[in-house]
Order: C-alpha cells, then sequence, then structure tokens
C-alpha cells in the first residue's frame, strides 16, 4: 500500500474515532514548495461534525498521526492544511524496496471490478485514420491501466458497419470500380473501399452542379435505394456488402496489429441497430416515454435540463439512441459489467449525457456505471478532416511516415552496424511507433489537437524515443554493474538533498 493510502486510512480512522464521522475518503496531496512538509491534508471536511475550527482539528489529527504512524516524524499546520513530514529513514527504506524489483509494480486495487472500454467504432466505408488513431491509443491504455491495478476489462468495438454512407462507397464500386478487389489492385481492402466512398462524393457533387436542388441527385436516390434493399434482405446487395465490409475488416485488423491493440469482443450495428425497441414499448408503459400525435416516441428530459430526444421515428424504425439503449442492454446482459466506458469525442458529449439518462430512467442496475470518456478531436491546418473528401491523415500512412523518420534519423546517429536488416526495421517500428503514441497520450485528452502532416514529429526533448533511449541507457548501466559484480549500496547517513527527494516522490 502506498504511504499516500496508509496516511490517507490512518486519518480517517483518527478523524472517525475523534467526532464520528463517515467520511470514506480523504484528498493526500503533496505540499507546497512554500511549505514544510512532504504530504498535506485539509481537514475542513471534518469542520462540522468536529465543531471545532480547523487548526484546532489539524493539530489533533497531526499528534495521534506522529504517533501512529512511525513514518511520520512532525507535522505543522496552516490554517485548515496539516503538512506532514516523513522521516529520511523511510524514504531510504522505499528506495531499498524500489531497487529490489527490476519490474514496474503496480498498486492494485482492493476492490476489483468488471468494466467494458467500447473503443476505435470503425465505419466500414473508409481506412483508419489520424482521429482513429487517438481513439483508439486512449481506449487500449484506458483498458491496460485498468487490468494493471486488477481490474477484468472487456476491450469493445462497435462497428459500424450499415447505413447510407456503406451504400455509397458500394455503389460507387457498382458503377466505377469495373471489378477491382485488394488482390487485383495491390491495396488494402479498407482503402479500396474508402477510394470509392471518395468517388461517390465527387461523382454527387459533380451532379449537383447542374440541378436546382440537391434533393433531385439520382445518385443519392440509388444509395438510398440500395440502403431500402439492403435492409430488406436483397440477396445481391448482401452479398456485396459482404464482400466489401471482409475487405475493409481485413485492412482494419492489419492497421489494429501495426498499431499493437486488439480487442475481446465486437459488435456490429447491422447486429444491434434493431436491437432498443422493446426497451421504448418497456419505457412507454412505465412513463419514460410518451408517444406523439405522429405516433413518434419521445422521451421528456426539460426537467432534467436537457430537451425532448426522439427515440423512435413516427414510421417505428429506430434511430441512434434506440440502437444505444438497446445495445447497452445486450453489453450488460453478456458481460454484467459494473462500468462501462465509452470512448468518444467531444461531439458526443450532449449523446451521451441523454443515454445515460434514459437508461437510469428506465430504472437498470448498470446506468450509474455508464461513462462517457471524451476527448478532443483532430484537425489539419486547413480545418476538420474530412473523410469524404479524402482529406484525412491515413492511419497507415502515418504509421510509415514515423517508421520511415526513425530510419532516416536513427541512419544519420550511426551504431546501428552490429544489427542485422530483420533487427534495423524493428528498431525503427519500435522508435516510430513511441514517437507517435507518446505524441498522441501526453497530451490532456481533452484538447483539441491541429496536426500538421507535413511536419514529423521531432524526435528530440519530451517524446516517446528520448524516453526510449534513457531506459536503454539505463538497461546498459545495469548490464554493465551486473558484469562486473557491483553491488549498489543504499547505505545512507545524513540529510537528503532537494532533487534526491525530488527524484523520491516520483519515484513513490
Amino acid at each position: 500500500m502506498s504511504i499516500r493510502k496508509q496516511i490517507e486510512q490512518n486519518a480517517l480512522s483518527i478523524a472517525n474515532k475523534l467526532y464520528g464521522t463517515e467520511i470514506d475518503s480523504l484528498p493526500v496531496q503533496r505540499t507546497r514548495k512554500e511549505f514544510e512538509g512532504d504530504y498535506t491534508l485539509v481537514v475542513f471536511p471534518f469542520t462540522k461534525a468536529a465543531r471545532k475550527a480547523p487548526p484546532i482539528i489539524a493539530n489533533e489529527i497531526g499528534e495521534q498521526l506522529v504517533n501512529a504512524m512511525p513514518e511520520v516524524e512532525s507535522f505543522n499546520v496552516v490554517q485548515g492544511f496539516l503538512n506532514l513530514k516523513l522521516t529520511d529513514t523511510f524514504w531510504i527504506s522505499a528506495l531499498t524496496e524500489m531497487a529490489q524489483h527490476d519490474d514496474l509494480v503496480v498498486e492494485g486495487t482492493d476492490e476489483p471490478s468488471k468494466i467494458m472500454v467500447e473503443y476505435a467504432s470503425p465505419n466500414t466505408n473508409k481506412p483508419l485514420h489520424l482521429g482513429h488513431i487517438r481513439n483508439v491509443l486512449l481506449g487500449y491504455s484506458i483498458s491496460e491501466i485498468f487490468k494493471a491495478i486488477g481490474h477484468h476489462v472487456v476491450k469493445a468495438n462497435l462497428v459500424n458497419d450499415r447505413g447510407i454512407h456503406i451504400c455509397k462507397s458500394m455503389l460507387a464500386w457498382q458503377k466505377f470500380g469495373k471489378g477491382e478487389t485488394p488482390e487485383s489492385t495491390g491495396m488494402k481492402g479498407d482503402h479500396l473501399v474508402g477510394k470509392y466512398y471518395v468517388e461517390f462524393d465527387k461523382a454527387y457533387k459533380a451532379e449537383c452542379e447542374s440541378l436546382a436542388d440537391e434533393k433531385d441527385s439520382k445518385l443519392m436516390a440509388e444509395a438510398r435505394e440500395m440502403l431500402i434493399k439492403w435492409e430488406s434482405g436483397n440477396e445481391e446487395v448482401v452479398e456485396l456488402w459482404k464482400t466489401m465490409n471482409g475487405w475493409v475488416y481485413e485492412g482494419h485488423n492489419r492497421t489494429y496489429e501495426r498499431l499493437g491493440v486488439d480487442f475481446d469482443q465486437f459488435y456490429y450495428e447491422s447486429d444491434t441497430y434493431k436491437l432498443g425497441k422493446d426497451c421504448i414499448n418497456e419505457g412507454l408503459e412505465k412513463g419514460v416515454f410518451y408517444r406523439k400525435d405522429d405516433g413518434s416516441v419521445w422521451c421528456d428530459l426539460t426537467k432534467d435540463g436537457l430537451d425532448e430526444k426522439l427515440v423512435l421515428r413516427a414510421d417505428g424504425t429506430s434511430v441512434y439512441m434506440t440502437q444505444d439503449i438497446g445495445t447497452a442492454d445486450l453489453k450488460f446482459e453478456e458481460h454484467s459489467c459494473e462500468r462501462s466506458i465509452y470512448v468518444v469525442g467531444n461531439e458526443q458529449e450532449y449523446h451521451f449525457k441523454v443515454l445515460k439518462l434514459i437508461i437510469q430512467k428506465l430504472g437498470r442496475e448498470y446506468a450509474d456505471g455508464i461513462y462517457h470518456f471524451s476527448y478532443g478531436m483532430i484537425d489539419l491546418p486547413e480545418g476538420k478532416m474530412k473523410s469524404r473528401e479524402g482529406t484525412v491523415v491515413d492511419a497507415d500512412d502515418l504509421v510509415d511516415e514515423m517508421v520511415d523518420t526513425a530510419r532516416k534519423q536513427t541512419e544519420e546517429l550511426g551504431k546501428i552496424d552490429m544489427l542485422d536488416e530483420d533487427e534495423r526495421e524493428h528498431l525503427y517500428y519500435i522508435l516510430g511507433m513511441g514517437a507517435l503514441k507518446y505524441f498522441l497520450l501526453k497530451t490532456d485528452p481533452k484538447r483539441r489537437i491541429t496536426f500538421n502532416p507535413k511536419e514529423s514529429i521531432d524526435f528530440q526533448g519530451n517524446t516517446g524515443p528520448f524516453i526510449q533511449y534513457t531506459h536503454a541507457r539505463i538497461k546498459s548501466v545495469e548490464r554493465k554493474a551486473e558484469m562486473a559484480d557491483f553491488k549498489f549500496d543504499l547505505a545512507y547517513e545524513g540529510a537528503i538533498e532537494s532533487q534526491e527527494m525530488e527524484l523520491l516522490f516520483l519515484l513513490n
């Protein structure tokens, strides 16, 4: 158990005995540099129960903490802030314990739970792009962090494999493709399908130039007709849909593999888009929803500070919210997860507020565990990326660019003569992916990023390759020390220097 957790638990135990409080958590913060101490407790939460001034409470808790914890050397009080100074003996002991571990040691959770993290969620009409990379890396990282501290994690991917956008690619391939396949062109399947999504948009815009109203577009009418045929199970359309989706799945999987991510569960919109209608009927019976005169079904959320939300069209067809309600039920039915995390861009924040609120109103036991992990989108200097116009940073191209940048910079530095060709290529891949992943993950997820694909990511300073280089140097020192049978002597007497203390805080 970390020293922060020990301080928190002891302080809570003391306060609960002294004042009869029932507080179950208490932040333990690093002491600000202008004050003396290592860690600080804020005692204001106890004032109501103690009926004493904050400085008195802080002194009472501080005195008992010194007696209860040999790690605490002394304390001082600044208004309602209790500053604790730990003994040098504790810090040296902590360093000794850390030195005995060869691998990273992560503190586990006392309450492991089952968590589903949904990320990626691509469309099957195009390849993955830079925005998907940020999504995928965030989702995968969250999953691995939860796993490392002891939670059981289900990594899920809800694939958007149906709809008018899918039919646009299919129709364009029928009209302009001349039977092209990934095998005949040498293109990855997702790139080939994405090519025809762009071709549809070009043809559509060209057609609209000669029309008084875009609604008169014959091309768009054909795409809608194809969607109707798909939904009615037309054999020819469904077969083409399966073929082209198969090309995309194979392409996406290759990209996931290059990014070093994986999934435990795939859901497909073609299977889930009809889900939720039973939930709507249930909600009508419970009074959660109401039906308008035209037959459409709505949820009135105005008393919750939101608006009215359509959950079923007048013709009885589903909307995205209908599907998401049903899919949430399916996820819980299959996995009984206590938390369900959706990694989706901040453009959908309102959607997930509504989803969680509706599911709470339906009385689902898993409702409170729904969490939208919102993150900022990625723009190009020219503006927002648009797949239909082909103005995106392709994921595969970006990975290739990063590997190529690593190759050029590493060859300029030299020191790779001892590596064969395969080892060199593996090194370039590790460096390139380290640069890309760290660049995207080091930024606050909520921040919107403007990325210029013409500028390679710097391999100096606060970058992934610099961290990799530092790790390699440390391992080299360890190997040389082992070869020389050198023993690290952690016996220490005297005061710990400020820089040493800073390092100990970071390690602890």
